[in-house]
């Protein structure tokens, strides 16, 4: 049986309730401020992040544990800097000292770009695989109170007038969740999405792509990396077991039934015909297909329905940005979720989720198109390739590409109505000293509050203006201006800049995202 914290569980003859209503037509109740649905890395960090804030959380997950299978392992700049602000990765109390410094990357396949990230930032990219952040996530989701519960799979949900109605099928036999607000992270086929009538944007599959674990029999038949030939492209990485790890592209077509399981034959005949030389393998593992098939749901919140991460928006797996992606949707949702259960959100702060991240998620399949475009056999693509191999080396210093893979190009609407030119920017790392010491901004947003920080003599005026809202904001004075062009600056939980002097006045900014008087639940 699952505990929550201040509540008081009453055993039924027909189920569980927890004390605020009996067990209905046999089911067990469970209530909840926000259900969770799909435990994966961004429905683990969703309720973790809920629950930090005081929310009270429960996920909903139909395996019993984390996959071993080998997932998503990279994690770019800008996911890895809002969640060292989150706390959600280890590093100094007072940040992060090193340099700026380069990480080599490709695009399309094509060796050359580098990926960087301002001094004091952490490492641009960040390699880690996907059951490890998962682990890492539900750790801290369960130690700040949230219910994880497993082996439950969500057969239906129902948006009723003030709650959200999800049926369950569990270890225990059917359930009742009623929550006040529900978060679909349950993937690609999301049942959430299904239920709550969203509507999406897709583009059919138009090339085959297989992968795999296996043992190569010869090692040196197949070389590591990405290797291009005339029919398609092989990617392979041997592991510390000396298991090979396989990717492949097909671009003659989609599959003619891509749900079909995968075989060792079929995954060895594909790479022996890419190669152009029989490649003999053995001892297969986590054998898939998956394609280009793209979609986009047209709205990440339909009504006390969210969306987040693959049941949101579905791409290429090129570039490594499918799981960045859910992060910053799991990263930009949960403070904003957490401001409207504890009444201190402004009333339209939950609507901006959606252009935030939808905006987000369609430049990200529209350059994972972009690259499959390249990774296409032609003699005509050749020439461009070699065009983009040259760009690739230009781009070090204007990062176009870069920052597009990274993510650190993103730029959120103002919504304080176009006033503030500043607001949507993020705030790098930079270095502060207060009456209590030396700090920087990864230090100071740890707690998860909106942050004020106030630049000097001049920033101070400023500190009038957000006395009503003193309750949610964490109000820092800097006792040096540094290299900041502003007076004063208002900054989300996730990093951005919600409203810089200069601009509007601070009341209207502050009133967009809060409620006067109001206090916000923090870590």
């Amino acid at each position: 049986m699952e505990k929550k914290r201040g509540h008081r569980y009453i055993f039924l003859p027909c189920g569980w309730s927890n004390g605020e209503g009996a067990a209905v037509q046999g089911k067990r109740r469970i209530r909840t401020q926000v259900a969770v649905v799909g435990g994966g890395p961004v429905g683990l960090l969703v309720a973790s992040e809920l629950a930090a804030y005081g929310v009270d959380t429960v996920l909903l997950e139909s395996e019993a544990g984390v996959s071993a299978q080998p997932k998503a392992t990279t994690l770019h700049a800008r996911a890895v800097q809002c969640l060292a602000r989150r706390g959600h990765l280890p590093g100094p109390a007072a940040g992060y000292a090193r340099a700026a410094a380069g990480r080599p990357f490709h695009f399309a396949g094509l060796p050359g770009l580098v990926i960087t990230a301002p001094d004091r930032e952490p490492e641009p990219i960040l390699k880690c695989p996907q059951a490890e952040l998962e682990r890492r996530f539900e750790e801290r989701a369960r130690s700040a109170g949230a219910r994880i519960l497993r082996e439950h799979r969500v057969t239906e949900v129902v948006q009723e007038d003030d709650e959200v109605r999800v049926e369950v099928e569990g270890p225990q036999g059917p359930a009742v969740c009623a929550a006040r607000y529900v978060v679909g992270a349950d993937g690609a086929r999301s049942t959430v999405r299904e239920w709550a009538g969203i509507a999406s944007d897709t583009h059919p599959a138009t090339v085959s792509a297989l992968m795999g674990a296996v043992t190569i029999t010869d090692p040196d038949a197949l070389p590591e990396g990405w290797q291009r030939t005339p029919r398609g492209w092989i990617a392979s990485k041997r592991d510390p077991g000396g298991k090979t790890h396989i990717r492949t592209l097909n671009c003659t077509g989609a599959h003619f039934n891509r749900h079909l399981p995968l075989s060792l034959e079929e995954l060895r005949r594909e790479v022996s015909w890419i190669a152009g030389r029989d490649i003999a393998m053995e001892e297969p593992r986590w054998l898939g297909r998956f394609s280009d098939f793209t979609r986009l749901a047209r709205t990440f919140r339909a009504g006390r329905v969210f969306l987040a991460g693959d049941a949101a928006h579905v791409h290429f797996p090129i570039g490594g940005q499918g799981l960045s992606t859910g992060v910053l949707d799991a990263l930009n949702l949960g403070w904003k979720l957490a401001l409207a259960v504890h009444g201190a959100a402004g009333a339209g702060l939950l609507d901006t989720y959606d252009p935030e991240r939808r905006a987000a998620a369609r430049r990200v399949i529209d350059n994972t198109r972009a690259q499959l475009a390249l990774m296409r056999p032609g003699l005509e693509l050749d020439a461009l390739r070699m065009v983009f191999s040259e760009l690739l080396a230009g781009d070090r210093d204007g990062r176009q590409l870069s920052d597009m893979i990274s993510a650190q190009d993103t730029v959120l609407p103002d919504h304080t109505g176009g006033l503030c030119p500043a607001a949507g920017t993020f705030l790098r790392n930079v270095v502060l000293s207060t009456g209590t010491g030396e700090t920087d901004v990864i230090g100071l947003l740890q707690e998860g509050r909106p942050l004020l920080l106030l630049f000097g003599e001049k920033g101070s005026r400023h500190r009038a203006e957000a006395r009503e809202w003193r309750e949610t904001l964490k109000v820092v004075q800097a006792l040096a201006v540094p290299d900041v062009p502003y007076e004063a600056v208002l900054v989300r939980p996730d990093g951005y800049i919600a409203w810089a002097s200069g601009g509007c006045d601070l009341g209207e900014a502050l009133s967009v995202y809060f409620v006067k008087g109001a206090r916000a639940g923090c870590p």
